[in-house]
């Protein structure tokens, strides 16, 4: 095991952060794969996935049995995990910017792009080599150029660094109360599937871009543009491949179910041939893939009570009462139903809920939103 710090902008006098990062395997392997736990730094079940998979991985490293490069970084927010207000942990957005931790990653595609078909011809692993030195160029150049100038452009660039040149990106999160679901691109199900499976997910959904340029997408939006600008003169692959894990609620902080996440993972990898071994068969997969902009956000039509009828993990009917809202002064009782069926799989651990607010989750089946697809 190989262990980095690579340091961020200090934002005032007399501080300090840096983000660790964790490699093991061959440093020439072929494939490569990063997992991140905690960009959203109040979500702590994926720096315990992190953790526990670092040892698993320096077991499997030590057995010589890993036969790819692995990049972990346990912590990937120090700024957000430093966020304390009144005992409570305030990881999700940046208090200086007000900016959602997983929101506005740097996108440069057009750096890549400029001058690249000069660089391409018909071999596409050189193709793919080409392509993650400019990126990784491309990153490193903005690192230089634009300073950074804050805390959190230094932690984003820092993070896109550590992950450009990766197969397979793997960005641990969590919900508010929820079962395990993720997030990938329909490219990239595939891929995921059989993780999906290892995993348990209850919902699965797929969005080639979701409209926040999130830290997953970030890659995968590179590939998808460089395809579509060159896939018709030059065979180009979808070089990097991203997934958004959510390790069920916050609270879930639990050594089995993290025990169970990071063996999911590593029977991923040996059913991918990445790390020795034979691979357990492929669960069923709990729920069918379905397309994100047929997810629906509940809300909470007034202030109120929240006073749940259903929990997460259950498939449900449109119409179904999913909770309600109670007013407590003035008696007014108004419901929440399911708009169409499909997967409850999230839901809010306040209850008392501010007219609007989002309330619950479900992954449906028909399509019907666009654009920004995300929870603020």
């Amino acid at each position: 095991m190989e262990h980095q710090k690579h340091p961020l902008i200090s934002p005032v006098p007399g501080t300090e952060r840096h983000i660790d990062s964790f490699h093991f395997g061959p440093a020439d392997a072929e494939r490569h794969l990063y997992v991140q736990g905690a960009l959203h730094a109040d979500e702590l079940p994926g720096m315990l996935v992190a953790w526990t998979l670092k040892q698993r991985l320096a077991e499997l490293e030590a057995l010589g049995q890993l036969a790819c490069r692995v990049t972990l970084v346990p912590v990937a927010n120090p700024i957000g995990l430093d966020q304390q207000l009144m005992d409570t942990p305030l990881g999700r957005y940046d208090f200086e910017s007000l900016t959602n931790f997983n929101r506005r990653y740097a996108s440069v595609a057009d750096e890549i792009a400029d001058g690249l078909d000069a660089a391409l011809n018909d071999d596409i692993a050189h193709n793919r080599n080409v392509i993650r030195d400019r990126f990784e160029a491309a990153l490193l150049a903005a690192l230089a150029k634009t300073g950074p100038t804050t805390a959190l452009e230094s932690m984003r660039l820092t993070l896109q660094r550590l992950a450009c040149r990766a197969d397979f990106v793997l960005d641990l999160h969590c919900d508010f109360d929820a079962v395990e679901h993720l997030y990938t691109t329909p490219a990239a199900w595939p891929v995921f599937e059989p993780l999906a499976r290892y995993f348990g997910s209850k919902a699965s959904m797929l969005a080639t871009d979701s409209g926040g340029q999130s830290f997953d997408e970030c890659f995968t939006l590179v590939w998808e543009q460089l395809q579509q600008t060159f896939g018709a003169r030059f065979p180009v692959d979808y070089g990097c491949q991203s997934v958004t894990l959510e390790l069920r609620g916050q609270r879930d902080v639990d050594h089995d179910l993290a025990g169970r996440d990071a063996q999911a993972i590593i029977d991923w990898l040996r059913h991918l041939g990445l790390v020795a071994g034979e691979a357990p068969p492929l669960p069923e997969l709990a729920y069918p893939a379905t397309e994100l902009a047929a997810m629906d956000f509940l809300h909470a039509p007034i202030g109120g009570l929240l006073v749940f009828h259903a929990a997460p993990g259950i498939e449900v009917e449109a119409g179904q009462l999913i909770a309600e809202i109670i007013d407590p002064l003035s008696d007014r009782v108004e419901p929440v139903h399911a708009p169409q069926a499909g997967m409850f799989y999230a839901r809010s651990e306040r209850r008392m809920a501010t007219a609007g607010m989002i309330v619950a989750d479900i992954a449906g089946h028909q399509s019907h939103r666009s654009g920004y697809l995300l929870a603020p």
